[in-house]
């Protein structure tokens, strides 16, 4: 699948003329005659970016070019209009792909959720036998300090190693999401500016006709708005859904919510300036993402998915999420 494509499917990039005036931007052959539907503005800085640097590497490299294959694949296997296409395709690769890792992280976070007991025992434990040693031997605070927090971690460390719940594991949900998410992107950025043909016919033209409702043309910005503001909205969603879950957060945690949750927001006016067609694998993207966590916080599946019991998991979870939502955004009015 990550073949690189073959040289039918590239179009040769605007000529950037120098002149007094500044760049001047020479038209590229299109194959069929029909422009872009972006703004002057926004295909100037993306064939300006792509004249080299680090965005030309990015659009041309393999992932890139297999996410292209993919998306292509299944819209000539399928026969969908491309919005079918991209919404397929979207729920295809979060299904296949993300939602194993999602359940592979609570797997090990539940792990290590469940090891918090122990641990507690040992520090509280090795905390006496500290200050039993720092008695005897005349270890200053600083030297009892550090030999309790070096042991400790060798107490963790050999936890972790028994129970195999090293928490890192459960970063590797991002390790391949964010990527994944990146490289789908810029291969719609890539079709939706005309940098891709298939079989004579430019992708672009055929995404120009390959939209639905308000969005027709999936190779322009959503005027309305619509598209931008539901990606924005149902991250939030995920984020809130996140913070309901814990109780007594951390400083650092609660500076990494209200990080996340301005992200969510900036992500709107993100989203009004680039194609439709990127807006709509956005949203499709974010909607499996807020069905997947609610559907991890099923007990059933959970229990499928041989994810361990915890101490805080409830009997019912949609239950008490509605009322924790209703408690935190309605009452408080």
């Amino acid at each position: 699948m990550l073949c690189r494509l073959g040289g039918r499917w590239l179009q040769p990039l605007p000529v950037v003329r120098l002149g007094a005036r500044g760049p001047q931007f020479a038209p590229a052959p299109s194959g069929g005659g029909k422009c872009s539907a972006l703004p002057a503005w926004a295909v100037a800085s993306v064939s300006a970016v792509s004249a080299g640097g680090w965005y030309k590497d990015l659009a041309s490299s393999a992932p890139v070019q297999g996410a292209e294959e993919l998306l292509l694949s299944a819209h000539t296997a399928t026969g969908l209009p491309w919005w079918g296409s991209i919404l397929l395709t979207t729920v295809a690769l979060r299904g296949a792909v993300t939602l194993p890792l999602a359940a592979y992280q609570h797997y090990i976070l539940a792990k290590v959720e469940n090891l918090q007991p122990e641990i507690k025992n040992i520090a509280r434990y090795l905390n006496q036998e500290v200050a039993v040693r720092a008695n005897q031997l005349g270890w200053s605070k600083r030297v009892a300090r550090l030999t309790y927090l070096k042991t400790m971690r060798r107490h963790v460390s050999e936890l972790y190693v028994r129970d195999n719940c090293h928490p890192f594991k459960a970063t590797v949900l991002v390790w391949i999401q964010l990527p994944m998410w990146i490289f789908m992107s810029v291969a719609l950025r890539n079709f939706s500016t005309g940098a891709t043909h298939s079989e004579g016919f430019s992708v672009q033209e055929q995404l120009a006709t390959g939209g639905t409702l308000w969005f027709p043309d999936l190779t322009a910005l959503d005027s309305t708005w619509i598209l931008p503001v539901f990606v924005g909205v149902i991250n939030l969603l995920i984020v809130e859904i996140f913070a309901l879950q814990k109780i007594g957060m951390s400083r650092f945690q609660a500076y990494v919510t209200h990080f996340v949750r301005a992200v969510s927001v900036l992500m709107i006016p993100i989203a009004a300036t680039v194609p439709s067609s990127i807006v709509l694998y956005w949203l499709c993207s974010s909607f499996m993402g807020l069905s997947q966590n609610l559907l991890l916080r099923s007990p059933r599946f959970r229990q499928l998915c041989r994810i361990p019991l915890t101490k805080g998991e409830s009997d019912t979870p949609y239950k008490d999420l509605f009322a924790a939502f209703y408690a935190k955004f309605i009452l408080r009015k």
